[in-house]
């Protein structure tokens, strides 16, 4: 089937159909790196990774672009409250966050934009903007007219007078309209800064990526995607900033929003202390666990995180994996297929529909663990395994998958025990048999009897 998106522009689910099938082009917000990225910043970066990968399948010549926001107030806050400089910040969290989102399985993009990169061209697009009357100098700041521009609103779908009142800016006195938005302000020391025609400053947030997606993609993209959060102000004053710095043609053709994480049912937030922080987690979850969790809802529809969902993902990956070991017993080593099998490729063509997708994959892990015929053990791994690629799971070897967990554990003394046990289970003496088990489990080792002896894992 071809690929359907839901398009936040017209509300409404579309066939997928690119400018040019030979370049397709895709721009997604990334990260703002002033810390480690939490579980809300990772969800964008997994199914925009996921959707890429579905893109490529059929659009083998996809540019993906995913920025990186390095001049920010943020980082400026950050810097200050550390003592550092402030690319030292920037340079540590941009290392973190591709650290981390690799672990989740989150491949690189085609390219990786950085604002401080761009100055030059962000200031040649202010430029065009003040000439085609959309934009004023005030006060040392350039700010965006909304009123020039008809159609501000259209993404967002607030009226006027709502857009004002929760656009994230501050009401000045310069300022034309109370919505007009920054496109350049002044900057003085320690601030980073440039030169520029209306003096030593900085640029706005909404102006990087409206630059950064020019140039590496074209005036008018395929697809943008971000956040729920992002639809404005950001993304609506992209959209005007872009349309007429580029005379009226259209910035991005079909808009993806993704949903709000929250963690028990409670938005995430410092004040509530139940900010999931990636690092963290990944210290104690597979990066594999966390990311099928972020794909077990809808990507449109909100994700609420919690130890049991997490623990009930891990669990259906350990029985994938223990599905695949036995297979593997039996027939012998196991690859990949050439492609996907058809209903998993078909969900994901259906607005990135993972969860009818990990439907699927836990359909074909089920079938295989109750096939005895070599022939066909070896054709549903093959798929179980093409479709995992595509979605990025089941990426490891399952004896490695198995061996994760504590590292203080001695497989010497797992072994001797299991060997103890088993001669206790010849003896019938099933209480010391029993007495072991729980024994290995307080050692957070977990013993699975099959036919021709006894497996164990650790139990993350």
């Amino acid at each position: 089937m071809s690929i359907r998106l839901y398009n936040t522009l017209t509300r409404d689910k579309e066939d997928f159909s690119p400018l040019n099938p030979e370049r397709v082009t895709m721009y997604a917000c990334g990260p703002t790196v002033y810390n480690y990225a939490h579980i809300g910043n990772a969800r964008p970066a997994v199914i925009f990774d996921l959707l890429y990968r579905v893109l490529e399948k059929s659009y083998p010549g996809t540019v993906y672009a995913r920025n990186i926001t390095d001049v920010d107030d943020k980082i400026n806050t950050a810097a200050a409250e550390q003592g550092v400089p402030i690319d030292v910040v920037s340079q540590r969290y941009t290392q973190a966050y591709h650290e981390d989102m690799a672990a989740l399985g989150v491949g690189k993009p085609t390219v990786e934009p950085r604002a401080t990169d761009h100055i030059g061209e962000i200031i040649s697009m202010i430029e065009r903007l003040i000439e085609a009357g959309h934009a004023y100098e005030a006060e040392q700041h350039v700010l965006f007219n909304i009123t020039s521009y008809d159609e501000y609103g259209r993404l967002s779908r607030r009226d006027f007078e709502d857009m004002v009142a929760g656009a994230r800016i501050e009401v000045a006195p310069y300022k034309k309209h109370p919505g007009d938005f920054v496109l350049w302000k002044p900057s003085t020391d320690p601030l980073p800064g440039w030169d520029s025609p209306w003096g030593w400053g900085r640029p706005g947030w909404h102006i990087e990526c409206s630059v950064m997606a020019e140039k590496h993609l074209g005036n008018t993209i395929d697809i943008h995607a971000g956040g729920q959060d992002l639809v404005f102000p950001h993304h609506e004053n992209e959209i005007a900033q872009s349309v007429c710095a580029h005379e009226g043609a259209p910035f991005a053709r079909y808009w993806l929003h993704n949903g709000f994480v929250t963690v028990s049912k409670r938005k995430m937030s410092k004040s509530l202390g139940n900010t999931l922080v990636v690092h963290d987690l990944l210290k104690m979850h597979p990066g594999e666990a966390l990311r099928y969790q972020l794909l077990s809802a809808h990507y449109r529809q909100p994700l609420d995180w919690s130890d049991e969902a997490l623990e009930q993902s891990r669990r259906t990956l350990d029985r994938m994996y223990s599905v695949l070991r036995d297979a593997a017993e039996k027939a012998g080593p196991l690859s990949a297929a050439d492609e996907p099998g058809k209903a998993f490729l078909d969900a994901l063509h259906d607005d990135i529909n993972t969860p009818d997708a990990l439907a699927e994959l836990n359909r074909i892990s089920r079938l295989l663990a109750r096939s005895e015929d070599v022939s066909e053990i070896r054709q549903l791994a093959s798929e179980l395994l093409a479709d995992g690629a595509l979605i990025g799971l089941l990426q490891k070897d399952p004896a490695a998958w198995f061996e994760q967990g504590s590292s203080d554990v001695d497989d010497a003394e797992i072994d001797r025990l299991i060997a103890e046990r088993q001669a206790a289970r010849d003896q019938r003496d099933f209480t010391r048999s029993d007495e072991i088990r729980d024994q290995l489990a307080a050692m957070g080792i977990v013993l699975e009897d099959v036919a021709g002896g006894t497996r164990w894992r650790k139990d993350r």
